[in-house]
């Protein structure tokens, strides 16, 4: 197990927060993977599942959290500078890019909540930027408050990682959805047969991104079998709402 300092924190809204640590050398990941991490409560590591936010080239790690789900997130909530983040080192997950067959021009992003995490790292993945010519992240919340990054999001990257945002800034689209506020909840009318579709959200939702897409005569991708689509399962009720 390896430990990280944490670097930064940002609360997003009185549901949501991201905090960012130290990448041990030794670390490796592929966009859209998750890894455990947790903290020591009551003399035992405690450990969930977190999808990986920053990019597999980026020199840190990054993690988007709810809050008030159990004792895990009520302390990783009060994180500050400086302390330690318990980080195990092999990541795995269902959302990744050589998972998706080939031919399809456009990658489709679905997410609801913070399910958002696994696409901030996706959509900055050169290999993916130059696999595809389009790129849509959809993503879907209650209150606009929870729409994290949304100003990075906005504008391609463009303060944060000019490098990016000028490779990425004519291909990527992007849509906030907040149902709170009377927007549709993600509907697939404007999938198409030939996209290419990660999803990651509530339970139900993924259910229905599995019938949208089967209807379309998609099937899904796997480490055994490449498809047209992918969803994460691993841990929707935790880590989305």
């Amino acid at each position: 197990m390896l430990k990280e300092t944490i670097t930064k924190v940002t609360h997003w809204s009185d549901r949501t927060f991201s905090f960012r640590t130290t990448r041990s050398d030794s670390f490796r990941f592929n966009s859209g993977e998750f890894v455990m991490i947790g903290l020591k409560i009551n003399e035992k590591n405690t450990l969930r599942a977190y999808s990986i936010v920053s990019p597999p080239w980026a020199d840190y790690l990054e993690f988007l959290s709810i809050k008030n789900v159990g004792n895990l997130t009520n302390e990783l909530a009060n994180l500050k500078e400086g302390d330690e983040l318990n980080v195990m080192e092999k990541c795995t997950g269902t959302l990744r890019n050589d998972f998706l067959t080939d031919g399809g021009k456009r990658l489709v992003l679905l997410a609801t909540g913070t399910g958002l995490a696994p696409f901030m790292s996706t959509v900055k993945d050169l290999d993916i930027i130059e696999r595809f010519d389009h790129i849509h992240l959809v993503h879907s919340v209650k209150d606009s408050k929870d729409l994290a990054y949304f100003t990075e999001l906005e504008n391609v990257f463009k303060d944060s990682e000019p490098d990016i945002h000028e490779i990425l800034k004519d291909k990527f689209e992007y849509t906030a959805l907040v149902t709170g506020a009377g927007d549709e909840r993600i509907n697939f009318r404007f999938l198409k047969e030939d996209d290419r579709v990660m999803a990651c959200g509530n339970l139900q939702f993924n259910y229905d991104v599995v019938k949208w897409c089967e209807d379309l005569g998609m099937s899904e991708g796997s480490n055994r079998e490449r498809g047209q689509y992918v969803i994460e399962k691993a841990f929707v009720d935790f880590n989305t709402f």
